[in-house]
């Protein structure tokens, strides 16, 4: 159950600095800014969360949207999330985490709500954190690393020209996903967006 009043929570999880900007693992990062372009609204730090918070609403008179940023770096980004669920009142029904996911092939999206954390350390400090693993995922499929390639180093690399050339494309489209998880709800989300 939604609560019209309540924003929602919108987790970017990637690493800051710009040595990662552009890292597989950094993709939360790329959503949640293209999402604070789309709602007119800009990062800046926030006094209670190690964490770049924008605010702003979807479409006039829309849902509240608060999109974050965790600063700590992926593997601790549950404390800032639950610090900002916490001061802005946002049950874990309305935290969304965009996320990079190593088991789904380049190119797909996947939108689901609890189940496991798959090794994504991001997604398990975040449900440590919050008490819960029943918050929303936006999972970004970044595929298997090729050959023996570490999937450590894999996901810390940037992405190929190849999957350059679709990057933007893809990140457009998670937005999308993230936006109608919010404004339409989990199952017709992914009705619409599992089948492409």
């Amino acid at each position: 159950m939604t609560d019209e009043a309540q924003p929602w929570l919108v987790v970017g999880l990637g690493n800051p600095g710009k040595e990662y900007a552009r890292n597989r693992h950094n993709v939360g990062f790329m959503v949640v800014d293209l999402l604070a372009g789309r709602i007119g609204a800009r990062f800046g730090r926030h006094r209670r969360a190690v964490a770049e918070v924008a605010e702003g609403r979807l479409g006039l008179g829309g849902p509240r949207l608060v999109l974050a940023k965790p600063l700590t770096y992926m593997n601790l980004s549950g404390g800032p999330v639950a610090a900002l669920a916490q001061f802005f009142k946002v049950p874990p029904a309305q935290v969304i985490a965009v996320h990079d996911e190593l088991d789904v092939d380049y190119g797909q999206l996947r939108a689901k709500c609890g189940g496991g954390e798959g090794g994504h350390n991001g997604l398990r400090s975040m449900s440590k954190s919050l008490g819960t693993k029943d918050y929303h995922r936006v999972r970004f499929g970044i595929g298997r690393p090729p050959g023996r390639q570490d999937p450590a180093d894999y996901v810390l690399s940037d992405f190929s020209a190849a999957e350059r050339k679709e990057l933007e494309f893809l990140v457009d489209r998670a937005a999308d996903v993230t936006e109608s998880i919010v404004t339409r709800g989990l199952e017709p989300t992914q009705n619409a967006y599992h089948g492409s």
